[in-house]
């Protein structure tokens, strides 16, 4: 293992002061990384991962976490975060992160006092706060910790600090919950969750590993890495793509020319900044 930096054995320091914690874990690799520093700092007695499940997340999502946290030795325990009753979620207004980190940390703390526990710590990193994340803002309203951002370890330190701890998910891309898939405003049930969870697997069964299907009413938007954008529209896989996606109800099916990118539903969110397509840019 090479030599650590600075900043992860700050974040160190900063688990050991805990001296016991529930970890938010998704399953993701900042919150694997976090449980594993604090199982290594405070042992499996003082650490309890606890992760949030419900319709915005896939099983595919719930398997991972179950597998990790006993690849890692952890507790673990499961919450039902029934995003959909959690009231405004389903509206899918700007601030929906914030109503259901919000909910999902009261959820956590809940735990936390159950298991006699006086901490509860997330995964964020340095760089999550230059996106809009509204579920950074419900995280700290909530007294939720986060270690590695407080010690100043950005998204790649992040990455290669878990391939040094030869965590089995270093590799693995963002998975964002799947109410981002959805333009804000448009509402979110169950059904559609279920369409955009389905089109993003059938994507993975090609071979996309990042992908994402933006749900737009009746027309789906692909993004996927932009050195595979050629490969969505090559035979045969354009057709597989185009026939699965319009049997899920789609009329329309588009690849989005930019690529895939984090968060790509919040640039609606600067439209206003912007000059109208056609329009003149003054200054």
């Amino acid at each position: 293992m090479n030599a650590e930096s600075p900043e992860v054995t700050k974040a160190r320091m900063i688990i050991r002061d805990m001296g016991e914690l529930v970890v938010a874990f998704s399953g993701g690799v900042d919150s694997t990384v976090l449980l594993k520093l604090a199982l290594e700092e405070l042992g499996a007695d003082r650490v309890l991962a606890v992760t949030a499940h419900g319709e915005v997340h896939t099983g595919e999502e719930l398997e991972r976490t179950q597998r990790i946290a006993s690849q890692l030795g952890a507790r673990h325990t499961i919450v039902d975060s029934r995003e959909l009753e959690v009231p405004g979620f389903s509206a899918n207004p700007p601030e929906r992160c914030f109503l259901c980190r919000n909910e999902m940390y009261a959820r956590m703390w809940e735990v936390a006092r159950q298991a006699g526990l006086s901490t509860v710590a997330d995964g964020a990193n340095r760089d999550d706060s230059a996106d809009y994340r509204p579920g950074l803002r419900a995280a700290r309203s909530r007294g939720v910790r986060s270690p590695l951002a407080e010690a100043g370890l950005g998204k790649e330190e992040v990455r290669a600090l878990a391939r040094d701890l030869g965590l089995p998910n270093w590799d693995l891309p963002s998975t964002p919950c799947l109410s981002s898939r959805f333009p804000y405003g448009e509402e979110i049930t169950a059904d559609k969750l279920r369409v955009v969870a389905a089109a993003e697997r059938r994507l993975r069964e090609l071979g996309f590993s990042t992908a994402r299907v933006r749900h737009h009413g009746v027309l789906a938007r692909i993004e996927v890495l932009r050195d595979e954008v050629a490969r969505v529209v090559a035979e045969p896989v354009r057709t597989a793509i185009v026939g699965y996606l319009r049997e899920l109800g789609y009329a329309y099916v588009t690849l989005d020319l930019e690529g895939f990118r984090s968060g790509s539903m919040n640039e609606t969110l600067q439209a206003a900044e912007r000059p109208p397509v056609g329009g003149e840019t003054i200054g």
